[in-house]
């Protein structure tokens, strides 16, 4: 990729049909041109089997799962309750993780990531690898995807390293979700840096920038341009803004709802690219 690139990237793909039917929508606009799959989600086969083939430009990632839903393997007891359904939150997966006694924890997540791996390869082609909770941020679990991108012959794999940046908003800095989600920069980024050593090991492509955990929950048109402000003088660098978009049937309307309005956002495509970033995907042809 030459240049500075800018990839919106849908979440969730196949999560529900609510997120399909974003995804749907949201790529005839243009903006979004890259969604990230769940093997695991209620509406995967809907996704492949309809949405896919209604948008032959998206670029299709695998959205690994081990956080929520029900796995695709029997007999994962590290990671999943009797009924097969994940029961770990990302601290509890850290520390299993770290836990060199425990070889059959990872042996298990390795054995769920192939299966979903798999089923996604199975019925589309895949651009990159992400996760659900950024569970392959996780250096042990990180170095575990670079080792099966590489098998796969994947060759983008997520990294999260977002530089600061605050919107002209008080009220989104007056909440809860705001100081736990710079935590959450501080950790994710810390982990990057020794991610990145491992990409170069396996020879695998990454983003430069991440935009999205700042204001996780909070993605707005605005969130996005502050971002890219942010790194819009840096040279050759791909920059991309992780939403979780939803379209419901019935009108509701939440902060998935705006995620989605940000797919649609004309203005917001114009000044993307005024700031000289090329709206893309992770397909080797761009």
């Amino acid at each position: 990729m030459a240049g500075n690139k800018f990839v919106l990237n849908a979440d969730d793909f196949g999560m529900s049909n609510a997120y399909n039917r974003a995804i749907l929508e949201g790529y005839s606009s243009g903006i979004l041109k890259s969604a990230s799959l769940a093997a695991n989600g209620e509406a995967f086969e809907e996704a492949w089997r309809n949405i896919i083939p209604a948008c032959p430009d998206l670029g299709v990632g695998i959205h690994l799962n081990i956080i929520e839903g029900k796995s695709l393997s029997l007999n994962l007891d590290r990671l999943t309750d009797d009924d097969g359904k994940f029961n770990n939150s990302y601290v509890q997966l850290l520390l299993k993780s770290y836990n060199k006694k425990d070889t059959v924890f990872m042996e298990q997540v390795e054995k769920e990531f192939r299966a979903q791996i798999e089923e996604v390869m199975r019925h589309t082609k895949v651009t990159h690898i992400d996760s659900h909770v950024h569970v392959h941020s996780i250096p042990p679990i990180f170095e575990l995807v670079c080792k099966l991108a590489k098998e796969y012959r994947i060759k983008q794999v997520r990294t999260q390293f977002e530089r600061p940046y605050i919107i002209p908003d008080v009220n989104r800095h007056l909440t809860m979700k705001y100081p736990i989600n710079l935590i959450k920069v501080a950790l994710l980024d810390f982990f990057t840096g020794i991610n990145k050593k491992k990409l170069r090991e396996y020879e695998l492509n990454t983003n430069d920038y991440l935009i999205g955990v700042a204001y996780t929950s909070m993605m707005t048109a605005l969130t996005v341009s502050y971002g890219l402000l942010a790194v819009r003088k840096c040279e050759n660098i791909t920059a991309e803004a992780l939403i979780h978009p939803c379209r419901y049937e019935d009108g509701t309307i939440d902060n998935h709802f705006i995620e989605f309005q940000i797919t649609k956002n004309m203005k917001l495509k114009d000044k993307i690219e005024k700031m000289g970033f090329e709206i893309s995907n992770y397909n080797e042809e761009n």
